[in-house]
């Protein structure tokens, strides 16, 4: 495909999101990686964007440029923020919301803090996200390691061979302390997407490393 077919892929798939407003978003091909511009009313119209993006076939990378822009009156003082942010986490069973510690400086939250799942992360930063007055998030939540290596990659593999939508014996996977890779060949980016799922779901891995080709 070439890039003025890959870009009006990804505008027409901006534009049937429902989840936000495209009018300003600005997007531009080139070699197959797309770049986002404009700006949004939410952060979390900014992770939509991103994730409408990579949903479309032959996009190979994405440069995100968007910018979050509130309304005067619209915009949160950070403590505001952060008082929201810790009350969201606390009504989320997910998250254990104590061992979670937030910053907010000019709308920018920082979580930081140790947990023992990669969920739970991914979790706090989820909740935080769609926050209004959030103009983006740094997530330095760690994922405490309580798994031994052989266990971890033991675990992955028997999850990969359980999904349907992958043929597993193309993938290999390799764990090193904490930190989980991924090589060998799948069939489209929603596999990738599934075995870096199936990685991160297995207690106390803090890093996946995709090297899968699609092919």
């Amino acid at each position: 495909m070439d890039d003025k077919a890959l870009r009006q892929d990804v505008v027409s798939e901006l534009d049937f999101d429902p989840s936000l407003d495209a009018a300003s978003i600005g997007v531009a091909v080139e070699g197959g990686v797309v770049t986002l511009t404009g700006h949004v009313g939410s952060y979390a119209e900014k992770i939509a964007a991103e994730r409408a993006a990579q949903r479309v076939k032959g996009v190979r990378a994405i440069a995100q440029e968007i910018v979050v822009r509130y309304a005067e009156d619209k915009k949160t003082a950070d403590d505001q923020i952060a008082e929201r942010a810790l009350s969201i986490m606390q009504w989320d069973a997910r998250i254990p919301a104590d061992d979670v510690m937030v910053k907010v400086q000019h709308g920018w939250v920082t979580l930081s803090g140790a947990v023992n799942w990669h969920f739970q992360r991914e979790a706090a930063e989820s909740a935080v996200r769609r926050l209004s007055g959030v103009v983006g998030v740094t997530n330095e939540i760690r994922v405490t390691p309580k798994a031994r290596p052989e266990d971890v990659r033991r675990k992955i593999v028997d999850a990969l061979e359980r999904n349907a939508e992958l043929e597993a014996d193309t993938i290999s996977v390799f764990v090193q302390g904490d930190k989980v890779t991924l090589e060998g060949k799948v069939k489209a980016r929603y596999e990738r997407e599934v075995a870096e799922r199936a990685a991160w779901s297995v207690p106390g891995v803090t890093a996946v490393e995709d090297h899968l080709i699609l092919g």
